[in-house]
């Protein structure tokens, strides 16, 4: 019998591009592969990719040169956001072999069963506008939490994002299919699922961008709360015109969805968010928060915000530090502004300097320090679920409370995958 190949994966990027590298490896050992960790040597190398920063498509290209000194002879695989944006410039890597686009990436073993190591680089990729069909994906690792794919794509134009180039118009899953993904999730034993895409909140649009019987995300919400065995739900992160007072409303009533909301704002200057093409305002995402806290005052609130966009003042810059100062939340996901090519950004003036957006992270990044410190403290003391995941670090295990916050402690076989009350 002839030996297995091999395939080893490198995930760049977000919470989703996880779920799919779990979802094609998944495919993959189902065609025959043996999965291997990304640092042993192996036949195939996929590197999935993300592009919202530069850092990401730099540190593609730094990965693919490390494999090519480790194991020249290995196949390269590149898929995700950057190859369906910048092919071209991808195939020109110096070891990469197959480049695939949006509409391909869950094709992989197809394509690699026609290729040979030293052929010209196959770009398989195509325009996203011609991107319709939707894959389910979800990541397991140690089966604790699963990041569950329900949506892709985005109908926004926002001004500095590549995302709807490179995935496409949004998409969904039907709710009848999350449903059923859900049971088999917990059927393995899985105890938490977060719920995840693009534009998570506009869930409901089929694979062909039309209205699916009107199913909206707040129906899937609904739903998902009925089914047996899942324990935990989050919602990964979702826009804060589409977070609605029903939402919301239902998480603080439900004993599966956790208290916790990650919610973009990008920016606390009305001024900028029109730049950026945002569809609120920061009074929206005052009110938003507002409400969260009032019926759920142990909620986490974790923000995106970027720094340095195009005519982002010294004031207009003050304006959103002190909006997220006077805001009641959690922490701080702080973003440095990077021209990406194709977008409307690239238009708007005058430009900040490196050196002040630079500058501009790190205040933010202090303040989202001070903020998760002050919310963590206001919880020592009182006793909080965590449901605890199953690896060892140097003897140590890790869990999240249901709002988030993350604990520690010596490794206990018994406690893996459980959830254990806990003193803070």
């Amino acid at each position: 019998m002839a030996e297995k190949r091999t395939v080893a994966f490198h995930t760049l990027g977000c919470k989703l591009n996880f779920s799919e590298t779990s979802a094609i490896g998944r495919m993959m050992e189902q065609e025959g592969f043996e999965k291997k960790e990304f640092d042993d040597l192996a036949d195939v190398y996929v590197i999935n990719t993300c592009s919202v920063t530069d850092n990401a498509d730099k540190e593609c290209r730094q990965i693919v040169r490390r494999i090519q000194r480790r194991s020249p002879q290995s196949m390269v695989v590149i898929t995700g956001c950057y190859a369906q944006l910048k092919p071209g410039e991808i195939a020109a890597i110096p070891g990469v072999d197959l480049v695939l686009g949006a509409a391909e990436k869950f094709n992989i073993a197809t394509h690699l069963a026609t290729l040979t190591k030293g052929d010209s680089t196959k770009i398989c990729s195509c325009d996203i506008e011609e991107v319709s069909g939707f894959n389910a994906s979800w990541s397991v690792n140690d089966r604790t939490r699963t990041f569950l794919k329900v949506q892709d794509g985005c109908d926004y134009s926002c001004s500095f994002c590549t995302i709807p180039m490179a995935r496409g118009k949004s998409r969904s899953d039907s709710i009848r299919n999350v449903l059923n993904n859900a049971r088999d999730l917990a059927r393995n034993g899985v105890k938490e699922i977060v719920l995840t895409g693009v534009n998570l909140g506009d869930f409901g649009k089929g694979a062909d961008g039309n209205k699916r019987n009107e199913e909206s995300f707040f129906d899937l919400v609904k739903a998902l709360d009925e089914i047996e065995g899942v324990e935990r739900y989050r919602i990964s992160s979702i826009e804060p015109n589409l977070l609605t007072n029903d939402i919301i409303a239902f998480v603080a009533n439900s004993n599966k969805f956790m208290p916790h909301f990650h919610i973009p704002l990008q920016s606390g200057s009305n001024e900028i968010l029109s730049l950026m093409r945002r569809r609120y305002k920061k009074e929206l995402y005052a009110d938003r928060v507002k409400l969260i806290k009032t019926l759920m005052p142990h909620a986490a609130i974790g923000v995106d915000v970027i720094v340095g966009f195009p005519g982002e003042t010294e004031d207009l810059f003050k304006e959103t530090f002190d909006f997220l100062h006077a805001l009641d939340v959690s922490y701080l996901h702080v973003f440095t502004y990077s021209e990406r090519a194709n977008t409307v950004a690239l238009d708007i003036k005058p430009i900040v300097p490196m050196n002040i957006r630079n500058d501009r992270n790190k205040s933010l990044r202090n303040l989202g320090y001070m903020k998760q410190q002050y919310f963590q403290q206001q919880f020592l003391g009182q006793n909080r679920k965590v449901l605890f995941e199953g690896h060892s670090k140097n003897g140590i295990m890790e869990g999240y409370t249901d709002n988030y916050i993350r604990v520690a402690t010596p490794y206990r076989k018994e406690w893996v995958n459980e959830i254990i009350e806990w003193e803070l």
